[in-house]
């Protein structure tokens, strides 16, 4: 029998024998916004319940709450704070990033005895303004990198021309987390050291995200009135590049075949407007609905039949995990961080990025197909449990912060 302990008991063992202090640095800190929001606090609060001590530092925002049971969170006032998306580079967002950025490292300053390694969530401007201090004072730095922020980020950077700028400052982190692959070879082509670089996805709470007995999803059909319907589900920022102008223009070509279908988006941003006349335009009002922000996303993953993510680029998509670790059939598009998780035609069906009809066929083909549904949703969740829990990644994070304080 082997007597080496498994990873959460090790990690545990760690934690009790030594208490870890970390301080989460996230802009967005919110289980209703976006990916990078909900990722911070699921994380925090699975840290926590192993015993490690977190601080975070947040934006403090207006028109939402900004509490979170048991986290001791510090929040910063910035200019704008009912702006929630800081992923386009644009003058509002950048004063924004610069009044957080100047705001936590206040506190960074102030709370230093209460953390040994400061956990970035994402390697942009806060990183760059705070880093030199935390080095000073001799702390350990991680940085979640999904490469987007507009190209501002690492992993990221693309052709933008304070690049060698940035790189030349970011190299002082201890270390990179990549949320993928494709995130970690982006990372290795602008030059940082394949030493500082570790590939560690998101995780997602397999527990509150878990298929629901089928009198109690039916239920949730009716309470969202979605009836009779066959529902394609949508979840997450409702924003450019997510490719939902390909989705709406998809929705009518399968309209065209089945009058029993709907479908749903949950989130919002600024592309709101933008589908809803789109719907208007092309006559599918009773075939396209705008939940918009919801708390009870777990409750219309189960009530929907299919999921649909038509993404033009991603790191690691939260509410595709989310989808997945629900039961749900996948349809999404083939581009870095989706391929991380899903095989082709096992635990979903992938199309390439852009391709209407393609979307449109899957879609079809998935409707008609009760069979393969009911085997992708089985295989999804079964990758999620396997792989992906965010009890397991949290593990992955302790393990990296035991081994940089030793």
């Amino acid at each position: 029998m082997d007597d080496k302990p498994s990873l959460s008991i090790s990690c545990e063992k760690t934690v009790r024998n030594k208490q870890i202090k970390v301080c989460i640095v996230s802009p967005i800190f919110n289980l209703l916004i976006g990916g990078p929001g909900r990722q911070a606090v699921a994380m925090a609060q699975q840290l926590i319940e192993k015993g490690v001590a977190v601080t975070v530092i947040a934006r403090r925002l207006s028109g939402m709450e900004n509490e979170q049971s048991g986290i001791a969170v510090h929040y910063v006032p910035t200019l704008s704070p009912y702006v929630y998306n800081l992923s386009d580079f644009s003058l509002q967002n950048f004063i924004i990033s610069v009044s957080f950025a100047l705001g936590a490292m206040a506190r960074l300053f102030k709370l230093r005895k209460r953390y040994e390694v400061v956990q970035f969530y994402s390697a942009s401007l806060p990183l760059l303004v705070c880093l030199p201090l935390l080095k000073v004072m001799r702390k350990k730095v991680v940085a979640k990198t999904t490469g987007g922020r507009g190209g501002k980020e690492a992993g990221g950077l693309d052709d933008f021309f304070l690049r060698p700028l940035l790189v030349a400052v970011f190299r002082y982190t201890d270390k990179f987390i990549a949320v993928s692959k494709d995130i970690l070879n982006r990372l290795l082509r602008e030059g940082f050291s394949e030493d500082k670089i570790i590939n560690i996805p998101n995780g997602v709470d397999t527990e509150m995200f878990s298929p629901m007995p089928e009198m109690e999803s039916e239920a949730l059909r009716k309470k969202f009135g979605f009836n009779e319907k066959k529902v394609f589900l949508y979840s997450g920022r409702l924003v450019e590049g997510k490719g939902l102008d390909l989705l709406v223009r998809a929705i009518k070509k399968v309209a065209g075949q089945s009058k029993d279908v709907l479908l749903v988006f949950i989130g919002s941003g600024d592309y709101q407007e933008k589908i809803a006349d789109m719907a208007s335009s092309y006559g599918l009002e009773g075939f396209v609905r705008i939940e918009g922000t919801v708390d009870n996303v777990h409750e219309y993953l189960n009530a929907s039949d299919i999921f649909v993510f038509p993404s033009l680029s991603e790191g690691m998509p939260n509410s595709l995990l989310e989808a997945m670790a629900c039961g749900l059939p996948v349809i999404a598009s083939k581009i870095g961080g989706v391929v991380d998780v899903v095989e082709d035609g096992r635990s979903a069906i992938l199309f390439e990025p852009g391709d209407i009809s393609g979307l449109a066929s899957a879609m079809i083909r998935l409707l008609n197909d009760n069979e393969l549904r009911l085997r992708l949703g089985k295989e999804a969740r079964k990758r999620i449990v396997d792989s992906f829990s965010i009890d397991r990644i949290a593990d992955e994070y302790i393990r990296l912060y035991e081994r940089l304080l030793e």
